[in-house]
């Protein structure tokens, strides 16, 4: 009897095992803005590094930034994100910046606003939230 039951275990076993397929990883991360969206917000990474925290105080909300891609040719071009005035704030995520930069590069413009700006406590890329239209 008991060898029955660790024979049928073995073969539970054994035929879940083959039966099981792995769930192939996606080919690249998936944005959770889907590209072509004319109007979104996404919070702006990199605000932390050198002169860029002061630059995210002088903002207000409803100032408008500028958005500039990496040029043509760069192997993962990033979206930068600057204020009036040209000073870099940060840049945006790599998963919206995958399929926006190559937009931007072949022309699209877009537009940015600061939508929220967090306190000082604020996770880094939580601190400024901006506004992005297609324009």
């Amino acid at each position: 009897m008991h060898s029955e039951r660790v024979a049928a275990a073995s073969r539970y076993y054994r035929y879940y095992m083959e039966s099981r397929r792995p769930f192939p990883a996606p080919a690249e991360p998936m944005s959770s803005i889907l590209p072509d969206t004319p109007n979104f917000e996404t919070p702006v990474y990199g605000t932390v590094f050198g002169e860029r925290a002061r630059v995210v105080q002088r903002l207000k909300e409803g100032d408008q930034l500028i958005l500039v891609p990496d040029p043509p040719g760069v192997d993962e071009p990033s979206v930068w994100v600057h204020a009036p005035g040209g000073d870099v704030v940060g840049h945006l995520s790599p998963d919206v910046t995958r399929w926006l930069a190559p937009r931007m590069i072949e022309g699209a413009r877009y537009g940015a606003r600061v939508r929220s700006i967090g306190r000082p406590g604020t996770e880094s890329w939580k601190r400024l939230v901006i506004s992005v239209r297609r324009s």
